[in-house]
């Protein structure tokens, strides 16, 4: 029973680590770094911040989320293209609200490198970023 146990959380942990991997390879020149995780006062939801860098020229791929975002351009200029809306550009000290579930991709438009802060209130226990084709 223990080595089934010893096993099942290898696997996990492997299976986790590919994951991550085939993340960062469609995200060629974006880096996530995750801050906070917090389960919030209403059952089923949580707060999720993380900060997103973005090199020259980087696009994220077309995603949604599971919950509202916030996103706060720290530095450079990011254009966002939300599904059914004209594309705005934000620049340093900008924030823009996206709401649950609108498909939309960030771009950054700059010379220089571009991060955002982006803050979620998700459904807890599903995957934050939703490919979407």
């Amino acid at each position: 029973m223990r080595t089934s146990r010893i096993m099942t959380t290898a696997l996990l942990i492997v299976g986790s680590g590919l994951a991550l991997h085939g993340a960062k390879a469609q995200q060629a020149g974006i880096q996530r770094t995750d801050l906070v995780q917090r389960d919030l006062g209403v059952p089923g939801r949580e707060a999720v911040q993380v900060r997103v860098d973005f090199e020259p020229g980087a696009v994220s791929i077309k995603h949604s989320h599971p919950g509202e975002e916030v996103a706060y351009v720290l530095e450079g200029s990011l254009q966002y293209q939300l599904e059914g809306r004209a594309p705005v550009t934000l620049h340093a000290g900008e924030t823009l609200f996206i709401p649950a579930g609108v498909a939309h991709l960030a771009k950054n438009v700059g010379d220089g490198r571009a991060s955002e802060l982006a803050t979620y209130i998700v459904e807890k226990g599903t995957p934050l970023v939703v490919p979407v084709k």
